[in-house]
């Protein structure tokens, strides 16, 4: 029997049992949609997550501070120790500058004092006040227990807030050169007796924060003044950019720093304040990372990076690639017993046909070859069909991820067509379906043509 007649034979034998084969079809292309699924969206985490970000991402993130660093903080290359250099401009271009630098975020902590307000803004005019006052603690407003409190305003480049480790949690960032916008931080929250779940509340507040300014009076203490701000709360984050529970545009902390630098010392509430607090680096890539570090040390500024937290990245997106694959290759394992059981069912419902086969010249491996051909055909359609059907499930899914990460302000995924994906899944179920036919097809051929020919 030659190749051509055996798949004849395989694909008659199909169309006669059309239910059967569409339900074991319907079983392999399932199995290989989950496990192509699957595979698509490990590939994807791990490109997202271990290349695009470390093409220059939060996980590439270097935090600059003012501190010089101790003797063997990195490596051997330390710089001396000494008084502890200002992060300035001079300093954000030097640092820009240097090899394998991405970009380079500046970050201004400012200590203010800050008063919850519980209404909604009313209008835009009443969000962008800024008086001159006295800074002193403020009365609760009538109906909440909120008080007046001391905190920091972290003021940062929101250009580049997909460089900052700032997530959001509820609403929205504020614009990058808004002057009358907020963000607070979970800790704000706590002040006000909400939880997490409750983020939602305080979108639409105001809340005002004032900046201290010193004057001297000879024999008695430097009296203050504060420039109050007042800011429209436009998104809730979780954020490690500075200590502070107000995460507002740079050009906010910078007026807080000019006023307090217009007084008797370059203080507020006791704190040195420099042209910058922080810088966060972003390096170009994830192996440039200890490089940069160890540039910017011999610079003289002390840094910090989450090397350890990247290398525990990469091995558990690693552990959940074999999970997944595992999970996929088992429900695929599960449609090849199905294929099995569905052959062995053909054996059994065909012993005469194969008796006739037999009968007239048909060989051993001819019979072989027909069943085989006929479970490598059920296990490719099953293939071909999950391995798109896979690619569709990623793409939905995609769809909702990248809504999430729109609203948190990162950068969406894209999910191209894996092509080694699609046809290793489709081998894969056409191989194990040949393997699954392997019993069937040795039996049907080792069955004698008299007993064969004389069931029932």
């Amino acid at each position: 029997m030659r190749w051509r007649d055996a798949f004849v034979f395989a694909a008659r034998s199909v169309r006669r049992r059309i239910g059967r084969a569409a339900l074991t079809v319907l079983a392999v292309a399932l199995a290989a949609a989950l496990l192509s699924s699957l595979l698509i969206a490990a590939g994807v985490a791990r490109e997202r997550v271990l290349n695009d970000v470390a093409r220059g991402g939060p996980l590439t993130g270097i935090r600059v501070d003012a501190a010089a660093p101790t003797v063997g903080a990195l490596d051997s290359d330390t710089p001396p120790v000494g008084a502890p250099k200002t992060i300035d401009s001079r300093a954000l271009r030097q640092i820009t500058a240097l090899a394998g630098v991405r970009s380079v975020t500046p970050v201004l902590v400012m200590p203010v004092l800050v008063l919850p307000a519980p209404t909604a803004a009313t209008s835009a005019t009443t969000t962008t006040t800024t008086t001159a006052t006295g800074l002193v603690p403020i009365p609760p407003a009538p109906g909440t227990a909120a008080t007046s409190f001391q905190d920091s305003i972290v003021g940062a480049d929101l250009h580049h807030s997909g460089d900052l480790p700032v997530s959001l949690l509820s609403g929205r960032l504020p614009s990058p050169d808004a002057r009358d916008e907020v963000a607070v931080t979970v800790g704000y929250l706590r002040r006000l007796g909400l939880n997490d779940k409750q983020a939602a509340r305080v979108i639409g507040t105001e809340v005002e924060y004032g900046s201290a300014r010193l004057f001297p009076q000879l024999g008695r203490p430097a009296p203050q003044r504060g420039l109050w701000m007042r800011g429209l709360v436009v998104g809730v984050v979780a954020q490690e950019a500075g200590s502070g529970d107000l995460l507002v545009p740079l050009p906010q902390a910078q007026a807080a720093r000019s006023w307090s630098l217009a007084g008797l010392t370059a203080t507020g509430f006791g704190t040195q304040v420099g042209e910058y607090s922080a810088l966060f680096v972003v390096a170009d890539s994830l192996d440039h990372v200890a490089t940069v570090r160890q540039l910017i040390n011999r610079v003289g500024f002390s840094t910090s990076a989450p090397e350890t937290l990247i290398a525990q990245v990469q091995r558990y997106v690693h552990v959940v690639e074999i999970v997944l694959g595992g999970i996929g290759f088992i429900a695929l394992l599960i449609a090849a017993l199905g294929i099995t059981n569905a052959l062995l069912a053909a054996v059994r419902e065909r012993r005469r046909e194969i008796g006739v086969l037999k009968a007239i010249g048909g060989r051993d491996r001819d019979v072989r070859r027909m069943f085989l051909l006929e479970a490598g055909m059920l296990g490719l359609l099953g293939g071909v069909l999950g391995a798109f059907g896979g690619f569709l499930i990623a793409r939905s899914l995609a769809a909702v991820v990248n809504r999430y990460l729109r609203e948190q302000n990162l950068a969406g995924v894209h999910i191209g067509l894996p092509t080694m994906i699609v046809f290793g899944t489709i081998g894969g179920a056409a191989v194990l379906a040949l393997i699954a036919g392997t019993i069937p097809a040795q039996r049907a051929a080792r069955l004698p043509a008299r007993r064969a020919m004389g069931d029932q």
